[in-house]
């Protein structure tokens, strides 16, 4: 299955009419203009929910720059994005987050026979919670598989080939991989030939958390306000400080630059 996209591709693995995605750019990255019906629609291929922090590891990690365009649909996972975009005059129509999407995926193909999934991340133990809840909302067998490789995982080969025999003795049609932005979606873009049942895959980052129930999301409104990055380092200071106070502020000053035309792709594309 080869998923490069150097152009706006056809989206043709779903349900709906066969069109053209819209392709809308920010800083050296892009997303698509698609609303959440259109990614539900997605039957095969790799999907991309497209946030800050990853906007931010884009501008510095060129292998992950490098993969973007084979990324079959990338969505505007963030609000914050989201009023970016509208900031740049370039508005998507909605926010696609994984979180929202995921309960929405496995609502519509739940008497689907032909839809498992295997969750693949999430600390010890985690991703079996996520599977039974999942399970009793589907009411069947709809993860037929959990994996909680180590966090060097990457460093092990005989680890990655115990990850992939995992996945493939279970016999799972969509892969949902959680671990961490751009690391997860490198591990489907190295090894996607090695997983034959395979048909869509997921890199959604802590969703396994969020159906294992070890973290609660905001209030909608806290969300839609575009204050989700506050509640989660209220909740978790330890762990989010980095990410939220140090990693990610320095995209305001870049998107102005876009905003003005004085961006410039630290990789060597304008």
């Amino acid at each position: 299955m080869d998923s490069r996209m150097n152009t706006d591709l056809p989206l043709t693995a779903s349900p709906v009419p066969a069109r053209k995605l819209r392709r809308v750019p920010v800083l050296n990255a892009f997303v698509h203009d698609v609303t959440m019906d259109d990614v539900l629609g997605l039957r095969e291929g790799l999907l991309l929910t497209l946030h800050v922090d990853m906007l931010m590891k884009l501008q510095k990690d060129r292998e992950f720059h490098d993969i973007l365009d084979q990324f079959d649909m990338v969505t505007c996972d963030s609000q914050i994005l989201y009023f970016a975009l509208k900031f740049l005059g370039t508005p998507v129509r909605e926010r696609v987050s994984g979180s929202d999407y995921f309960p929405l995926f496995y609502t519509r193909y739940r008497d689907d026979p032909s839809v498992t999934v295997f969750l693949m991340g999430g600390k010890l133990g985690i991703a079996d919670i996520a599977a039974r809840n999942i399970n009793a909302k589907a009411g069947r067998d709809f993860v037929v598989g959990t994996s909680a490789p180590p966090f060097d995982f990457d460093r092990d080969p005989a680890e990655i080939d115990r990850m992939i025999e995992a996945v493939n003795a279970s016999g799972a049609t969509v892969l949902l991989v959680g671990l961490g932005g751009g690391r997860q979606e490198k591990f489907i873009i190295r090894y996607r030939d090695r997983f034959p049942n395979v048909r869509l895959f997921l890199p959604l980052g802590g969703t396994i958390d969020y159906e294992a129930g070890t973290f609660r999301r905001p209030p909608a409104w806290v969300t839609n306000a575009g204050l989700e990055w506050l509640y989660r380092l209220v909740k978790e200071p330890r762990q989010r400080w980095h990410r939220y106070v140090v990693h990610e502020p320095p995209v305001i000053p870049l998107l102005i630059r876009q905003k003005l035309g004085r961006y410039r792709d630290p990789f060597g594309k304008d």
